[in-house]
């Protein structure tokens, strides 16, 4: 039950749901699932049928260039990951969703989460808001990505992120930012002098 109440938790973020409206609506469709370490949940022309609240665990989403994969997300506890083009358009995936970790995710299908959302007004504007949440986080990368140097992306991101820095291999993190794994290992050392300016 303690894995429900953390997706309880999440969702009152956007919207309070009573305990008869979380229990009435989608404690019924939750499905827990669980994958061990290198596990895909969405693969390459499969339709996304699952939105993802990730437990436990750490999850990346990217799709193939030629023999390179191209990271765009790497999510952990607290997160939602799926396919949303594929989840939304009900088309086949381009992206790969695959656990770094031995994970436990929450998922809700498609068709499932659209009925209930369609329940009530209050669940949709909880859809309405967990989307357009979801939307505002993928622009913003987006923007970071353009807007910063390497170097500027980098040191946004460990100090934001730094238990990613131990959990995540590093080739995943250069490909997830955008730099070249060599250039990568020489801003490692920037970690420490940039953290202790923080400090001073």
């Amino acid at each position: 039950m303690d894995k429900i109440n953390v997706f309880k938790t999440y969702l009152n973020k956007f919207v309070k749901l009573t305990d008869a409206e979380f229990d009435q609506t989608l404690l019924p469709i939750i499905k827990i699932r669980e994958f061990g370490k290198k596990e895909k949940l969405t693969k390459v022309g499969e339709v996304e049928n699952y939105l993802n609240f990730i437990v436990k665990g750490l999850i990346r989403k990217f799709y193939k260039k030629g023999s390179q994969e191209i990271i765009t997300q790497i999510s952990s506890e607290g997160h939602i990951i799926h396919c949303q083009e594929s989840f939304h358009s009900r088309q086949p995936s381009e992206y790969t969703i695959e656990t770094i970790e031995p994970s436990i995710v929450i998922s809700i299908k498609y068709d499932e989460l659209e009925n209930a959302f369609a329940s009530s007004k209050k669940m949709e504007h909880l859809a309405r808001l967990i989307i357009t949440h979801t939307m505002v986080i993928k622009d913003r990368w987006q923007l970071q990505m353009v807007k910063m140097t390497p170097r500027e992306r980098f040191l946004n991101f460990v100090t934001k992120n730094p238990e990613l820095m131990q959990r995540v291999p590093q080739k995943f993190l250069a490909s997830f930012l955008h730099i070249k794994p060599e250039t990568f290992s020489r801003f490692k050392h920037l970690i420490k002098g940039h953290l202790k300016n923080q400090d001073n």
